[in-house]
């Protein structure tokens, strides 16, 4: 799979939210690396925000929120975390990426934001500030509903997808364009679901070694050659498939059933 190309941080694409932390915590965090709670969180969105409304760079800061238009064209909103019913734990599907944004929540947002920006002088600032944190939840509960119901769809494909290589490992001619066509979906689409690092020809691999591990455990397979559950498990000779064990294992497939059956 080639990745699409992510926006910068500071400058998100058209269509996309990025949510990060702020803050001294957020801060300390970066450098000691680990997962403080932020002081605030911030979302990045760009928006169209008409001239004659605010000129870029205009700002609105209050206690627990601040609306800046910044020159890029971005509106960045920033709320105090404390202040947001979701907790930082919650958010973790959102932040530091760009997350694509519906249409009418983008829509939503710019019309709220021009509002805000043409009339804020004029208006209470303590319910101001409760209007921009009720914007930002409704911003980042939508934003997080849908990712979440994005990953929980690459996950049910990506199961789908194992539960058929597991059931079809002993075909040697077993591969990403059978596998994708199978599941009805293209190649690409197939290694997105497996973008993990590892890719299809490594976890194809790896459920293959697991398999024939569980078989030259088997005392009930004993009896089995060496070759035989090399062809059980899709390996196309039983050279191969002692080299490919002993390098994953550390052992030959002899040596890892002896282990295996005296202990």
């Amino acid at each position: 799979m080639v990745p699409m190309a992510e926006p910068h941080p500071d400058v998100p694409a058209s269509g996309y939210l990025v949510v990060r932390a702020s803050g001294a915590a957020a801060a300390r965090a970066a450098i000691l690396g680990n997962a403080g709670e932020p002081d605030r969180v911030q979302l990045l969105l760009r928006c169209p925000v008409p001239r004659t409304v605010a000129e870029p760079g205009a700002k609105l800061t209050f206690a627990d929120a601040t609306l800046h238009l910044q020159p890029s064209g971005v509106v960045m909103l920033t709320v105090s975390a404390a202040k947001l019913s979701i907790s930082f734990a919650e958010l973790r599907p959102l932040m530091f990426r760009p997350v694509e944004v519906d249409a009418a929540l983008r829509s939503l947002f710019a019309s709220a934001v021009a509002h805000v920006l043409a009339a804020g002088a004029r208006l209470d600032p303590h319910g101001l500030a409760h209007h921009l944190l009720g914007l930002a939840e409704l911003v980042l509960r939508s934003a997080l509903r849908v990712e979440l119901d994005r990953v929980d769809a690459l996950a049910a494909r990506r199961r789908e997808a194992l539960e058929y290589m597991r059931a079809h490992l002993g075909e040697q001619s077993l591969s990403a364009d059978k596998i994708a066509e199978a599941l009805y979906i293209s190649r690409r689409r197939l290694y997105q679901l497996f973008d993990d690092g590892q890719g299809v020809s490594e976890r194809l691999k790896g459920l293959r070694i697991e398999r024939a591990k569980a078989l030259l455990a088997d005392p009930a397979k004993a009896g089995r050659g060496i070759a035989e559950i090399a062809r059980d498990c899709g390996f196309t000779s039983a050279p191969h498939f002692s080299r490919t064990f002993r390098h994953a294992t550390g052992r030959t497939p002899r040596e890892y059933r002896e282990r295996a059956l005296r202990g």
